[in-house]
């Protein structure tokens, strides 16, 4: 018998009922370097399995070609960073999936925490707008009212006193209220004056105090203004009655009375009164008043009943 040569055994070795003893399979070692930032830097081994010709088994090509996929795994899960995991192929479907969830859902968490913080900032800018605005207008509205106000009272309205007319001037005797006996003076005159409102934008409404007539600290008679509106960049005559019945004199009647029941010397008198006006500019929350206080001195001759006494160079205002 001849000897076999190899190529012959490899041909007859799948036709043999009988296996041939495995023999013994060598591995080369490959290093491989890991390191993680700056720490020790570790070797691993990876063994890669090399067959001999003789010693390879009826399965060779098939084991070679796993071995060599499983060797290249090794070697790319070696090239692998620390901290990195490796992605099988079944993780592609199931894995992917998940992983798109979890993304998805720390998504949704960033974009309500972002819109959380949104409406936290947004909220305390929409209450201070609120605050600024209502500051805003009062404020606005505060100026523009002082600037109606500073503009009603350069327009002060203008009085002028005209003229005083007596028709009664009589002086009497008799008794007070207590019995006692003194003269007694009725008086019925009337007063004329001019009101003109200088006011452009707004009209105003016009009282008076008491006018009182009045001879050495007495008063003779007493008169009032009936209250009145003036509109805006207007005038009017007002007439004002001061009348008295059986005002007592007393010791200052003495050089009033006569025979006839009339002085026939002039008589000193004085008128004094203080015109109220009040504009109501913007409703009640600009109403500026004029207050004017006019006083006349003048001189009544008693032969002169029912003839106007000019007052107009005879008054002050103050």
């Amino acid at each position: 018998m001849h000897a076999k040569t190899d190529s012959e055994v490899t041909s007859l070795a799948p036709s043999s009922p009988t296996r041939s003893p495995r023999r013994p399979v060598y591995y080369v070692q490959s290093p491989s370097r890991d390191s993680h930032d700056g720490e020790k830097t570790t070797t691993s081994f990876h063994s890669t399995p090399v067959l001999s010709p003789m010693g390879s088994p009826p399965h060779s090509h098939s084991s070679v070609g796993r071995h060599s996929r499983e060797s290249s795994s090794s070697r790319f899960s070696g090239s692998l960073k620390p901290g990195s995991r490796k992605i099988s192929p079944n993780d592609a479907s199931g894995g992917g999936r998940k992983g798109q969830k979890q993304w998805k859902e720390c998504d949704v968490i960033e974009e309500e925490g972002l819109l959380d913080d949104e409406e936290r900032r947004r909220g305390l800018p929409r209450k201070c707008y609120f605050l600024a605005f209502v500051l805003g207008f009062f404020i606005l509205f505060s100026f523009f009212s002082l600037i109606l106000w500073g503009a009603s009272r350069q327009q002060k309205p203008k009085i002028a006193m005209k003229s005083v007319t007596f028709e009664q001037f009589r002086i009497q005797a008799g008794s007070d209220s207590t019995g006692v006996a003194t003269d007694m003076i009725s008086v019925n005159s009337t007063v004329r004056m001019t009101y003109r409102n200088k006011g452009t934008f707004f009209g105003v409404h016009v009282t008076s105090t008491p006018l009182d007539l009045s001879y050495s600290e007495i008063t003779l008679a007493s008169g009032s203004i009936k209250k009145f509106y003036q509109s805006r960049k207007s005038q009017r005559s007002v007439a004002i009655s001061l009348i008295s019945d059986k005002i007592p004199l007393y010791g200052s009647g003495a050089a009033l009375s006569s025979s006839t029941g009339t002085t026939t010397l002039p008589v000193a008198l004085k008128l004094n009164f203080v015109v109220r006006s009040k504009a109501y500019v913007l409703g009640k929350l600009v109403k500026p008043k004029f207050n004017k206080r006019i006083e006349c001195v003048f001189s009544f001759d008693p032969k002169k009943l029912n003839v106007p006494i000019s007052l107009q160079k005879a008054c002050t205002y103050d």
